[in-house]
């Protein structure tokens, strides 16, 4: 493969990680009283305070993401978020039959979505992202 395809395949994968928790976060904020209600069916304290950091987290560190800008930290943070999120919310082998099924491909669509977000960990954000910028810019600096 070439490096130039490899280029633009780390930022189609950010692009597309992204999207998710970018597209969930503003559904946090524009259906907040259900986000609410969702948390506190699930009994978890302070369901407004969860929904608030949980719509920030997901909006603030997409966007992180999508930039490129410190994004191991930001993969790491969204890894332990998808899998509390995935313990909290989709924890399957506790539902009745009916349920079971789907809750368990949520479950496990967020243990794939950590499989993506521990690549970028491994392999950073590509050369197009800030922090690539940030590395040559400090390189230069430095010759």
């Amino acid at each position: 493969m070439s490096i130039n395809m490899q280029i633009y395949l780390a930022l189609l994968g950010r692009l597309l990680l992204a999207s998710l928790f970018l597209i969930s976060g503003i559904g946090k904020v524009t259906g907040f009283a259900a986000t609410v209600a969702y948390i506190q069916s699930k009994g978890l304290p302070m369901a407004e305070l969860g929904a608030t950091a949980a719509a920030a987290l997901e909006i603030g560190a997409a966007t992180a993401l999508v930039l490129g800008w410190k994004t191991r930290w930001v993969a790491f943070l969204l890894t332990m978020y998808t899998l509390a999120t995935a313990i909290l919310f989709h924890h399957f082998w506790t539902f009745a039959p009916p349920q079971l099924a789907a809750q368990q491909v949520q479950f496990l669509k967020n243990i794939s979505i950590i499989g993506g977000l521990l690549s970028v960990m491994a392999w950073g954000p590509g050369d197009k992202s800030l922090d690539a910028r940030k590395t040559i810019n400090h390189l230069k600096e430095q010759a």
